[in-house]
């Protein structure tokens, strides 16, 4: 049975149907490619150092740890299907403020500390606390928190997120231009697919390796809320 294309160019000399044909196989492999990158899955590169060592960032910048930075992909769909998790990486479109107060704006990437209607405390050194209880973020180094005596407050309001950076003392975040509309939010990140030795599946505060060379898991209070 032949397919339109054929019956549209039955007409034409071989070559010109063999051109078309191309031409059409090609455009629909972009489509193909567009509509998954639009609803399904997106890659991202990692520009700055908020996020390490959890995603690196390339030489060259401040504070980045790698040669190359990671490649990251992000669910697009996912949270059209269910409500975003406490502690999930995320890709977002930033708030307006962003530019202004951060000197850097578009798309950022993130952790979920406060969900909708958290209230939210940091406290000397960058100790956070949701609802009055301390924040099990052992996974945070330290020497990755704010040197400077930080106190803030701050209420997420409905529908919205309250992302911080896991590298905290060299992040712009959710303490400096608030929470992220819910609308704002891109995806989960769900793999570290490049370079070749940080190849990972992220799941909760863990990026569990699956290439040749293992990214190292983020610490054993994450592996106890997968268990």
């Amino acid at each position: 049975m032949r397919n339109p294309i054929d019956r549209l160019t039955q007409n034409l000399p071989h070559g010109w149907r063999v051109a078309i044909d191309w031409a059409v196989t090609i455009a629909g492999a972009i489509l193909i490619v567009l509509a998954i990158k639009h609803w399904v899955v997106n890659p991202y590169r990692i520009p700055s150092s908020s996020m390490e060592p959890t995603l690196h960032c390339g030489s060259g910048g401040p504070g980045c740890e790698a040669r190359f930075s990671d490649r990251v992909l992000a669910c697009r769909f996912c949270f059209r299907v269910r409500d975003p998790h406490r502690f999930e990486i995320v890709v977002f479109n930033t708030p307006r403020r962003t530019k202004e107060l951060c000197h850097a704006g578009g798309t950022f990437v993130k952790r979920i500390i406060g969900l909708p209607g958290d209230r939210i405390r940091e406290v000397n050194g960058g100790k956070l606390y949701v609802n009055g209880k301390r924040l099990d973020d052992t996974f945070i180094d330290p020497a990755r928190r704010r040197g400077d005596p930080n106190v803030g407050r701050w209420k997420v309001p409905k529908n919205s997120y309250f992302m911080v950076g896991d590298n905290r003392g060299q992040s712009c975040d959710s303490r400096i231009w608030g929470s992220v509309p819910r609308k704002n939010l891109i995806g989960p990140v769900f793999a570290t697919y490049w370079p070749p030795s940080r190849i990972s599946l992220h799941i909760g505060l863990f990026a569990l390796p699956i290439g040749p060379l293992s990214a190292v898991p983020l610490g054993l209070s994450g592996l106890a809320r997968l268990l």
